[in-house]
């Protein structure tokens, strides 16, 4: 299983472009195979970011987890993809997804229409307009219609990686896409419900072997109950957004705390363990700190992520 980390705050925190680059320098030093930067809608443009990190890097992949697509044309989404692609040498991974009607349509005022046959059209444009020179790019779709040109200097392909918890945006990831990013989904719901669906979607589709990268908070603690007690008060907000009730329904923990990867280093070890048996190809970790000292908790857990890769 591939190691990556958050160089972003995911706990509704801000991140300065500083900090991001500090974070992706770290990651790199440390030895993680990915470092991903979360697109908030309040905060930071994820893309943008990431173009800014790939100038302090040389080898780590970086990705972001995830961009909404309904505020973004895919050709506008393509462009900007693109240039970070340039600007990172290739270590581009694109990670989007159509959010939640609470922010497309409470925070955009957009129509969250259709989201499978959106994602769907989306990602097939996305793939049309990285063929590279000035062919044109036509695409009839029922949602999306484009006849355009790209040709982004040093542009090359990237995968693009579709957020999926429901049974049809995960066949859709498989057919389509190249892999899925997932958060709250714990082993059962990765090892029964998300993995072999998107794998299966992919194989019929003739399509090489999806990523499923599995996005968690883990915290390295002794305590492991009142450890939990600090996260299911951070994440109580996650309970109220039905795609994550969905998926914590299909799963054993019941809630987001319990999800998490939280207590000591045999603890978490054997769970991220248990997470490749059951279909995953890449932890997303975003590092807590939940200890009584959250400084030295946060550092004992970045150490020990830093241990596994």
């Amino acid at each position: 299983m591939r190691i990556g980390v958050f160089i972003g705050d995911v706990s509704g925190g801000r991140t300065s472009i500083d900090g991001v680059l500090e974070r992706a320098r770290r990651a790199e030093e440390s030895g993680f195979a990915s470092a991903w930067l979360p697109h908030m809608p309040w905060s930071l443009d994820a893309l943008t970011g990431l173009a800014l990190a790939g100038t302090v890097t040389s080898r780590i992949e970086l990705g972001t987890a995830v961009v909404p697509t309904y505020p973004r044309h895919p050709l506008a989404m393509a462009q900007q993809a693109m240039s970070t692609q340039a600007a990172t040498g290739g270590r581009l991974a694109l990670g989007i997804g159509p959010s939640h009607p609470g922010v497309i349509e409470g925070m955009h005022g957009l129509s969250y229409d259709r989201p499978a046959r959106h994602v769907r059209e989306y990602v097939e444009v996305l793939k049309a307009a990285q063929a590279g020179g000035m062919d044109r790019i036509a695409y009839e779709g029922e949602v999306y219609r484009v006849d355009a040109l790209l040709d982004v200097p040093d542009g090359t392909p990237y995968p693009v990686l579709v957020a999926a918890l429901a049974p049809l945006m995960l066949k859709l990831a498989g057919e389509v896409g190249d892999g899925t990013i997932t958060y709250w989904a714990d082993e059962r719901a990765v090892g029964e419900h998300i993995a072999p669906r998107i794998n299966a979607a992919a194989e019929a589709a003739g399509r090489t072997a999806p990523r499923v990268i599995v996005g968690l908070p883990v915290a390295i603690v002794d305590d492991a109950d009142a450890g939990r007690e600090k996260a299911a008060r951070m994440f109580a907000m996650y309970e109220g957004i039905p795609a994550y009730q969905r998926v914590l329904a299909i799963g054993d923990a019941g809630a987001p705390a319990s999800v998490a990867l939280i207590g000591d280093e045999k603890t978490v070890a054997e769970r991220v363990r248990a997470y490749a048996d059951a279909g995953g190809t890449d932890l997303m970790a975003a590092p807590l700190g939940l200890g009584p000292d959250r400084a030295e908790s946060l550092l004992r857990t970045e150490e020990f992520l830093a241990s596994l890769t």
